[in-house]
């Protein structure tokens, strides 16, 4: 099992960092999660430098595929060379973007009458091209999710992992990053934001 967190120059730390660091709690030899770069190494809304481990050829084979936010990405959209890069299919992946990764989704044409999530900052450019913006922090219709708001992350690697591993995998994965003193009320919230979308 591959899953791909798609990071662009630009890159919003938190979206490809909690969603690797949550996905990376499943142990299992054939279990890999990658990051997936446009160029050997890109350099975050804060400076920090990460290398790709991946192309974004490789990770339009992928099983799974996550795309990250970050302030660049209308660059991303509008630079037809890296688009034509990223070749998703739903009907053979699980995709989800976070953020202003919910552009790309839009902009790739596979939120066709999906309504999705993304910030506030995003919302108008999703809208623009066409798409219905939910007041929620997750959204998933089929093999296709959305999530709003840096911490939505979470959400979005509970998905994956439950989709992929079952439910108990993702509360187990859950519960170890929650803090302490607090498990259950994340475990919680995750699943009740989750669940209806299994």
């Amino acid at each position: 099992m591959h899953i791909a967190i798609l990071t662009f120059d630009g890159f919003n730390e938190l979206d490809s960092l909690i969603a690797l660091g949550i996905l990376n709690r499943i142990k299992k030899p054939d279990w890999r999660v990658s990051l997936a770069c446009p160029a050997p190494y890109v350099t975050s809304m804060n400076g920090v430098v990460l290398a790709s481990q991946i192309s974004l050829g490789e990770a339009s084979a992928a099983d799974a595929v996550i795309v990250g936010s970050g302030i660049k990405t209308r660059e991303v959209v509008a630079d037809p060379a890296l688009m034509a890069q990223m070749q998703f299919d739903p009907k053979r992946q699980l995709l989800g973007a976070q953020c202003s990764g919910t552009l790309v989704l839009a902009k790739l044409g596979l939120l066709d009458a999906v309504p999705a999530c993304t910030d506030l900052t995003t919302k108008p450019w999703v809208e623009e091209a066409g798409v219905d913006v939910l007041n929620q922090p997750f959204f998933a219709r089929e093999n296709v999710a959305t999530a709003g708001g840096c911490l939505s992350s979470q959400y979005l690697a509970a998905w994956l992992i439950a989709r992929l591993e079952g439910v108990e995998a993702a509360k187990s994965a859950m519960h170890y990053v929650a803090p302490v003193g607090e498990k259950e009320a994340y475990v919680d919230r995750a699943m009740q934001n989750i669940q209806p979308y299994l």
